[in-house]
């Protein structure tokens, strides 16, 4: 699964494509890797009506029959839309884009022994273009880290798909279900859940190659 993304683009560039019409993250990055359980920047509609920038945290909340102890770890992919779990969140207000310019998965078949799983890194093509995973959001109170104790968020997720042919000779199960144009993104913004779901699908292989690792920055993941 996918459990690691980059951004690298600007505020500007994210508002122009989605129409949002306010900033209510005050995101300002250059550049975001970005892991479960950090903030990161959605694109939603708000509570005016009008599509705004928030920042939320990266995983949803899981199902109770999956939590361990007591905290909760948060799900950052989402696949079966059919779970009575999943289904309160399949409407427009509970919806939301993502924004990313590359997306990362564990590559088993690259991994020097005695070393760690490395990533392969994939995106539209090799000038990392914006696009946005369909994404899922809501407010939610609970335990993430035990040392914080219980807390307010604002959680996403986003959707997943069956891989197409670029992502599954790295990751055979899934890759995120993937937004590439204005009109993508209204739609999944502001139609019915049987007008949009034919977006959980997997991106044409000719939408999507193999890039090298974007490059690190010291600037903090927490926004």
């Amino acid at each position: 699964m996918c459990n690691l993304y980059s951004l690298t683009t600007t505020r500007d560039a994210v508002m122009e494509f989605t129409k949002a019409f306010a900033d209510k993250a005050g995101w300002n990055e250059p550049s975001l890797d970005i892991y479960p359980n950090t903030l990161a920047p959605i694109v939603r509609v708000g509570a005016d009506g009008k599509r705004e920038i928030a920042s939320a945290t990266w995983g949803m909340p899981t199902p109770p029959a999956y939590i361990k102890g007591n905290y909760d770890p948060g799900v950052t992919n989402i696949r079966n839309v059919n779970s009575s779990h999943w289904r309160r969140w399949l409407g427009p207000t509970s919806r939301c884009v993502v924004p990313f310019t590359s997306f990362a998965e564990p590559d088993p078949a690259s991994k020097v022994p005695g070393g760690r799983v490395p990533n392969a890194w994939f995106a539209r093509n090799a000038d990392r273009p914006l696009m946005f995973f369909a994404g899922f959001w809501t407010l939610w109170k609970g335990v993430r880290k035990v040392r914080d104790g219980e807390r307010e968020f604002e959680l996403f997720g986003f959707l997943t798909t069956s891989p197409n042919e670029i992502v599954s000779p790295i990751h055979q199960k899934a890759m995120p279900a993937i937004l590439t144009t204005p009109e993508e993104v209204d739609l999944w913004l502001t139609g019915e859940w049987d007008a949009v779901k034919h977006l959980q699908r997997p991106l044409p292989g000719n939408m999507l190659v193999v890039v090298e690792p974007p490059i690190k920055h010291d600037n903090d993941l927490l926004l």
